[in-house]
């Protein structure tokens, strides 16, 4: 009986750790499927139009291209990376600034404030 508590509890360990390793879809999907899942998100959120539509997919490839190439390119200070994303972000909020209308704007500041407070929250959890 001992034995049989024993391997299952060892199959148990092996299933879960095997599982926990995998990681998520995220990591896997390539700049142009980010893209196009971060532009269909806008585009239920904010109602875009074809051709804004067009444009923020073509801002949001170039943003997931410069971070992959970023993640590639070493082991870089954590410092510097994050200055780099920082400033890849900013550029890309600048960019979509041109693009949507007033009350775009005011959508999407409403969802990277809720966003933010999510993260918080869920900081202050851990």
């Amino acid at each position: 009986m001992k034995r049989l508590f024993l391997t299952l509890a060892i199959a148990a360990f092996a299933y879960t750790s095997n599982y926990a390793q995998t990681g998520n879809d995220k990591d896997k999907l390539s700049p142009a499927q980010k893209a196009e899942k971060s532009t269909a998100k806008l585009q239920k959120e904010l109602i875009l139009t074809a051709d804004q539509k067009q444009k923020i997919y073509a801002i949001e490839l170039d943003k997931f291209n410069k971070s992959e190439a970023l993640h590639k390119s070493g082991h870089d200070a954590k410092k510097a990376q994050k200055d780099q994303h920082d400033a890849i972000k900013k550029e890309t909020d600048a960019k979509l600034d041109r693009i949507l209308t007033a009350d775009q704007k005011k959508k999407l500041a409403a969802i990277k404030t809720e966003k933010k407070a999510k993260k918080k929250e869920k900081k202050e959890k851990k």
